[in-house]
């Protein structure tokens, strides 16, 4: 574990440029303006921020250029993005505009070329795959595109090796079956891949609490922790508050 290990705010936007959360990749509830949300973060200081348009591969579009550019100008920390890249091209762009990593998961499996590409081109450390995982009937794991909506038939260990070789630095490991509901991480599918992979495994899907992120990064031997519904809601009634874990909390759970 790093001495302070990366606890990372990852927030969804849509074709229409709306911040959402999701539970379980469905039902997205309206929060509000991701640029808004963007300020708030920048105030309290978060070590990055992940910025997921969760609808332009199911979509068939590309990324929102001009709208996601607006957003680095507000941003002041490290910035990743996913969703709808298709082509170096459009990678090339999203450095330009002040990213450090592009996220590839649809791209990644019709395209894995793309990968080693992208690792080529900006270096392995900036190129990010996610692997979107849905725990299935008897306990069985299985990998999913397109926001959720196809089914590869894949196993998350074995795509996770396959991102490595082709050259990905960092795996983005989202638990589809915990997203939204706060109930915590999948520590075995977590500790499943981050053992089989030397580079970096990033945790999402089912923080709810300080906790959490220490048992992913303990138990579940991940190298970072990133969260969603722990970052923009608040309280038992879940009422829209951008906020982040305080210091005191940290602390106390070990976490810095």
């Amino acid at each position: 574990m790093y001495l302070r290990p990366r606890l990372i705010p990852c927030l969804l936007i849509t074709g229409m440029r709306d911040l959402v959360k999701t539970i379980k990749f469905k039902n997205p509830r309206y929060l509000g303006d991701p640029i808004n949300a963007v300020k708030i973060f920048n105030e309290k200081g978060v070590d990055e921020l992940c910025i997921l348009d969760i609808t332009a591969s199911s979509e068939k579009r590309g990324p929102q250029m001009d709208y996601i550019r607006d957003v680095a100008s507000e941003a002041f920390m490290p910035l990743s993005y996913g969703g709808g890249i298709t082509s170096l091209e459009e990678i090339q762009q999203i450095f330009h505009m002040g990213y450090e990593k592009v996220v590839l998961n649809t791209a990644f499996y019709r395209e894995p070329g793309l990968i080693t590409k992208a690792a080529h081109y900006a270096g392995s450390q900036s190129i990010v795959v996610s692997i979107d995982v849905k725990t299935e009937l008897l306990g069985k794991k299985n990998c999913y595109i397109c926001d959720g909506k196809e089914k590869t038939g894949k196993d998350p260990v074995m795509l996770a090796k396959q991102a490595e070789a082709l050259g990905a630095g960092e795996i983005l490991l989202n638990s589809i079956s915990r997203d939204g509901t706060m109930q915590g991480y999948d520590l075995e599918l977590v500790k499943s891949v981050a053992e089989a992979v030397s580079i970096p495994v990033i945790a999402c899907g089912g923080a709810g609490e300080v906790l959490d992120f220490k048992k992913v990064l303990s138990e579940g031997k991940a190298h970072a922790a990133a969260a969603g519904s722990l970052f923009v809601y608040y309280g038992e009634e879940n009422a829209v508050l951008i906020n982040v874990p305080n210091e005191e909390d940290l602390i106390k759970y070990e976490i810095i």
